[in-house]
């Protein structure tokens, strides 16, 4: 039965709303991790150090390779065997190579008595000092030493102008022409000189264009000099290694191809002009047979081509004092520049990075 509740009467006990029902909150989803495939990615790295291990070790094992293996080092008789073998190949390389300059140098202040009877003995009755100047001046060794120096310093002037400005040409400045003429002045490098006597023994007698004779002028020797193919691509070869950021940088600046060359392309090249600069001075102070055709005048002979003509009628103490001084300048200037030499020996750029 049901009660009727008075109306406007509170129920002592309310009775309890229904609850809506709620969406639980959503939770981040975590990415899931594949372990498949983590372990893929660690073999991977796994595998990539090892291989790059292996790569440094192969590295350092090509690097210490050689005729005799680390393991045969450490034994006493393989070791001690190389080193004397060393010290033997040493010192013939000094005997052969050091043996004559130095034996010209004892037999210059030795009399010639001494020099016919005990070649090899050491002053065996005292030293001849006196032979160097008399070969200096009785000889007039002065006279064809000056010779010597005006044939070496303008053969060296005419190379090196025109092999700088020929490789500048052909590496730098980049003509539509230029690989032909590169082509052309490397073909020049199979022809052998002997071959080119006659016919620029012809030119020297009548010049082109000026139409002169050119025979005891010293520019008989200087301008065919100047006709080096193996300096213009050796100095092309240096200039090709120079960074071409700094040329294109100084033509936005506004250098021209003088500017250029001047400014720029010299001064970076002074290595590789060193090493230009010291064949081109010891082969014209030994050159012997060009000086000896366009050179027939006696007063205008250098050293390689007076000195032979002379040995018959000097005292044999005093020639070879005369050759001991011709041959001491090339040495000193070679000791003075071995630094630049062997160091521009492998020809790299001139600024890396």
């Amino acid at each position: 039965m049901s009660v009727d509740r008075p109306t406007g009467t509170r129920p002592s006990h309310p009775e309890p709303e229904p609850e809506l029902e709620r969406e639980p909150l959503a939770r981040p989803v975590a990415a899931p991790t594949d372990l498949g495939s983590g372990a893929a990615a660690t073999d991977t790295a796994v595998t990539a150090l090892a291989a790059r291990r292996r790569a440094h070790s192969s590295a350092a094992e090509q690097g210490d390779r050689g005729i005799v293996s680390p393991a045969e080092w450490r034994s006493r008789r393989v070791r001690w065997g190389l080193r004397t073998s060393h010290l033997v190949v040493l010192a013939g390389l000094v005997v052969c190579g050091l043996g004559p300059m130095l034996w010209l140098a004892k037999a210059a202040v030795t009399p010639t008595q001494d020099t016919l009877a005990t070649p090899m003995a050491l002053w065996p009755h005292g030293t001849a000092l006196q032979n160097l100047s008399l070969a200096w001046n009785d000889v007039h060794l002065s006279h064809y030493f000056w010779n010597t120096v005006l044939v070496a310093a303008g053969s060296w002037a005419a190379q090196l102008i025109v092999a700088t400005t020929g490789a500048y040409a052909l590496s730098v400045l980049r003509p539509r022409w230029a690989p032909m003429l590169n082509a052309a002045v490397l073909s020049t490098l199979f022809v052998p000189a002997v071959v080119l006597l006659v016919p620029l023994y012809l030119t020297v007698l009548d010049t082109p264009l000026v139409h002169r004779n050119l025979v005891n002028t010293y520019w008989a020797v200087w301008l065919p000099a100047g006709a080096n193919a193996f300096n213009v691509v050796l100095i092309k070869r240096f200039f090709d290694n120079l960074p071409r950021e700094i040329f294109e940088a100084a033509r936005v600046d506004g250098a021209g191809p003088f500017a250029l060359f001047f400014a720029i392309v010299l001064p970076m090249s002074r290595p590789i002009l060193g090493v230009v600069s010291v064949f081109a001075i010891l082969t014209a102070w030994k050159d012997f047979l060009w000086p000896l055709l366009v050179l027939p005048n006696p007063d205008l002979q250098p050293l390689s081509v007076r000195l032979p003509s002379l040995q018959t009628s000097t005292e044999l103490d005093v020639f070879l004092a005369a050759l001991f001084l011709s041959t001491a300048f090339p040495i000193v200037l070679f000791l003075a520049f071995q630094r630049v030499f062997l160091r521009s020996a492998g020809l790299g750029g001139a600024i890396k990075g």
